[in-house]
C-alpha cells in the first residue's frame, strides 16, 4: 500500500489501533470502536499535519524551488526520491568543485614552474653582463642570444595559454570554410622538413592521396597538424618515421599522425592532453616547447564537434588521430 497523504497515513494509524484494542479488551461494543478510531484517526492527522508534514514541505519547496503546488496532496514517496537526488546532485557537485580547485593549484603550480626557468636563465644573462661581461664583444654577444632564447620562451607560453583561454571562452570564433586536408597536412611537413631531418627522422605521407574537402578552419586545423607532427619529432627515435594516413569514414575523414617512437604507458594517457602534463619532465623540458601543445589541439578538435583519439604502446610508437567533417 502506497501513502500517498498525511490522510491516508492517519487512518492507517487508526486501523491498527483499532485492531490492537479489539485484539487486547474483551469488553468494548461496535460505537466505542467507532469513537476510537475516528478519535485516534483525527489525533494522528492533527500531529502529522503540524509537526511532520509542515516541515517536509518547507523542504521540498525549497529544493524544487517553489515548483511544488501545496494545494494538492503531498507525495511522500516522491518527495523522498526527489531529496535523495538532490543529496546525490551536490555531492558530486561537491567533488566536482574539489577536482577543480586541485586543477587550479596544479596549473598554478605549473605555469609558475614553466615561467621560471627562462625569468631565472634572462636574470643571471643580465646580471653577468652587468657585473663585467658587457665589455667583451664576444661573450655579451652570446649571453643576449641566450637572453633573447628565453624571452621567446616566455612569448611562446604566454601566447599558448591565451590560445587556449580564447578556445574555452569562444572568444576566437571557428571559421569554417571548404579546403583540401591533403594539401594543408601537406603544406606543414614542408615546413617541418628541416627540424625533422635534424632529428633524422622522415615524415611522410602512407599512400598518394587526392584531394580530400573538409568543412573546418583551415588556419586551426593547420595548427592542429603542426602540433601533432612536432610531437612526433621531439619524441621519435633517431632514424625513426612518422606517417600520416586518410581513412574515408562516409561523411567524415579520419586523420591519423602515426610514429615509431618511444610510446606511452597506458596510465599517462587519460592525462596527456592537461595542461602541462609531461609524461617524463626532465626528458620533455630537454626537447623544449610548453607543454600546452597537445592540449591546444584537443580544444581545436573539440571546437570543430569532433573527436580526438591517442593510441600508444611503449617502445613501439604512438598514434593521435582527429576526424573532420567531409565537405559536402
Amino acid at each position: 500500500m502506497k501513502l500517498k497523504s498525511s490522510y491516508s497515513i492517519s487512518i492507517l494509524i487508526a486501523v491498527f489501533a483499532s485492531i490492537a484494542m479489539l485484539v487486547f479488551t474483551i469488553e468494548i461494543n461496535g460505537v466505542k470502536l467507532l469513537l476510537f478510531f475516528i478519535c485516534v484517526a483525527s489525533f494522528s492527522y492533527f500531529l502529522i499535519r503540524k509537526y511532520i508534514q509542515k516541515r517536509i514541505e518547507i523542504l521540498y519547496r525549497t529544493i524544487q524551488n517553489q515548483k511544488l503546488d501545496v494545494t494538492n496532496s503531498f507525495d511522500l514517496e516522491a518527495s523522498e526520491e526527489d531529496v535523495k537526488k538532490w543529496i546525490s546532485d551536490r555531492s558530486a557537485e561537491i567533488e566536482h568543485l574539489k577536482d577543480t580547485e586541485q586543477f587550479r593549484r596544479d596549473f598554478l603550480g605549473n605555469v609558475s614552474h614553466e615561467l621560471k626557468t627562462p625569468i631565472f636563465n634572462i636574470q643571471g644573462y643580465v646580471l653577468t653582463l652587468l657585473e663585467g661581461a658587457l665589455e667583451d664583444k664576444e661573450i655579451n654577444r652570446k649571453y643576449l642570444l641566450r637572453t633573447q632564447k628565453s624571452v621567446e620562451r616566455m612569448i611562446s607560453i604566454v601566447e599558448d595559454l591565451e590560445s587556449i583561454s580564447h578556445l574555452e571562452n569562444n572568444v576566437e570564433e571557428i571559421k569554417f570554410g571548404q579546403f583540401d586536408i591533403v594539401a594543408v597536412c601537406n603544406a606543414a611537413l614542408d615546413a617541418l622538413e628541416d627540424k625533422a631531418s635534424k632529428s633524422a627522422i622522415s615524415i611522410v605521407f602512407d599512400n598518394e592521396y587526392k584531394p580530400i574537402l573538409v568543412q573546418a578552419d583551415e588556419k586551426k586545423i593547420s595548427q592542429v597538424l603542426t602540433n601533432l607532427l612536432v610531437n612526433s619529432i621531439k619524441y621519435g627515435n633517431q632514424n625513426g618515421l612518422t606517417k600520416v594516413h586518410f581513412f574515408d569514414m562516409n561523411d567524415l575523414v579520419l586523420v591519423e599522425v602515426s610514429d615509431d617512437g618511444i610510446g606511452i604507458e597506458e596510465p599517462h594517457l587519460a592525462r596527456l592532453c592537461e595542461r602541462f602534463y609531461r609524461v617524463d619532465d626532465s626528458r620533455s623540458r630537454e626537447k623544449g616547447g610548453t607543454g600546452l601543445g597537445l592540449s591546444i589541439v584537443k580544444h581545436i578538435i573539440e571546437s570543430h564537434q569532433q573527436t580526438l583519439n591517442i593510441r600508444s604502446t611503449v617502445g613501439e610508437g604512438s598514434t593521435f588521430s582527429f576526424t573532420l567533417k567531409k565537405s559536402e
